[in-house]
C-alpha cells in the first residue's frame, strides 16, 4: 500500500517581520584624513610577504590556465583569420603545434590573472604609503587594467593584422610569404604587450601631476619633445622599421598623450605632495 506524504501545515499567522538579510559590503577605501600609521617590518618579513603574494599570483595563473587551454584553439583560429593565413600556419618542428597551443594558453591565463597579479602588487606596496597615497593607488587600479586591455585589443584587432598585411604584401611579386606559426604569434604578442604597456601613458602622466612632479602647463610646453619621444617609443614597440607600422602605433600614443594632459588638467589640480618652495622661487 502506497504511503502518503504528509505536508506540514503552514502557521495560521505569518510573522510580521522577516529576518533581515545582511548585504555584502565592499571593503572600504583608506581614509585620506586618517593619521598615517606605518608598521615596521624586518627584511625577512618583507621577503615572506613577497613570497606569499608571488605564490598567490602563480596560483591565479594556474587556475586561469585551465580556461586558457579551452580558449587557445578558438584564439589560434581567430589569429589565423587576422593574419590572413588561409592555408594555416607553417611549422618547422613536430613539437611546434603543441608548443604554440600551450604558449597561447599561458598568455591567456596571464591576461585573466592580471587583476589578481596587480592586486597582489598593490597589497605589497600599501603598507609603506600614506592614507592619501593608498586611496589614490587603489582608485587608479581599474584604469590601469582597462587601459592595458584596450591596448591589447587594439594590437590584436587593428595594429597587428594591418601591419602583417602591409609587410606580407610588400614586394609580393618577388617574394612569397609563408606564415610560420611561431613568428606570427610572436609578432602579435610583441605588438599586443607593447601597446598594452604604452596605453598606460595617461595614468603615468596623471600620477606625475598628482605627485606634483609636473604640471599640465609643462606637459603642453613639452609637446614638441613628446612627439619625438613617442616616435622613438613607437619604433621600439613595432617589430618592423617601416613608417607605416610606426604610424599605426604612434597615432594612438599621441592621442593618449593629449588625453593625459586633459585628465591632469581636470582631475589633478590638487597634488598629493605639496612641494616646499625653492630658494629661487622665494626671490
Amino acid at each position: 500500500m502506497a504511503r502518503r506524504l504528509k505536508v506540514p501545515a503552514l502557521p495560521a499567522r505569518l510573522p510580521s517581520r522577516l529576518p533581515a538579510i545582511s548585504r555584502p559590503r565592499l571593503p572600504k577605501l583608506p581614509d585620506a584624513d586618517a593619521p598615517d600609521v606605518f608598521e615596521e617590518m624586518t627584511l625577512l618579513e618583507h621577503m615572506e610577504e613577497l613570497r606569499d603574494r608571488i605564490v598567490k599570483s602563480v596560483l591565479a595563473v594556474g587556475v586561469a590556465f585551465i580556461a586558457g587551454v579551452f580558449l587557445a584553439g578558438p584564439l589560434l583560429k581567430r589569429l589565423q583569420v587576422e593574419a590572413n593565413a588561409v592555408g594555416g600556419f607553417d611549422v618547422v618542428s613536430p613539437t611546434d603545434p603543441i608548443t604554440l597551443y600551450f604558449k597561447v594558453a599561458l598568455y591567456v591565463a596571464i591576461g585573466f590573472a592580471l587583476p589578481v597579479i596587480m592586486w597582489q602588487l598593490v597589497g605589497f606596496l600599501l603598507p609603506g604609503l600614506t592614507g592619501k597615497e593608498k586611496r589614490f593607488l587603489i582608485l587608479s587600479m581599474p584604469f590601469v587594467i582597462v587601459l592595458f586591455l584596450l591596448g591589447v585589443a587594439y594590437g590584436f584587432f587593428f595594429a597587428a593584422p594591418r601591419a602583417l598585411t602591409f609587410l606580407s604584401s610588400f614586394m609580393s611579386d618577388i617574394y612569397e610569404w609563408s606564415p610560420e606559426g611561431g613568428e606570427v604569434i610572436s609578432f602579435f604578442l610583441t605588438l599586443m604587450l607593447g601597446l598594452g604597456l604604452a596605453f598606460q601613458l595617461p595614468v603615468v602622466m596623471f600620477i606625475l601631476a598628482k605627485l606634483g612632479a609636473v604640471t599640465p602647463q609643462k606637459m603642453r610646453s613639452f609637446r614638441k619633445y613628446a612627439v619625438i619621444i613617442l616616435l622613438i617609443l613607437a619604433a621600439v614597440i613595432t617589430p618592423s622599421t617601416d613608417p607605416f607600422n610606426m604610424g599605426i602605433v604612434f597615432v594612438p600614443l599621441y592621442l593618449l598623450y593629449e588625453a593625459g594632459i586633459l585628465t591632469s588638467t581636470l582631475f589633478a589640480r590638487t597634488p598629493l605632495v605639496v612641494r616646499a618652495p625653492t630658494a629661487e622661487a622665494d626671490r
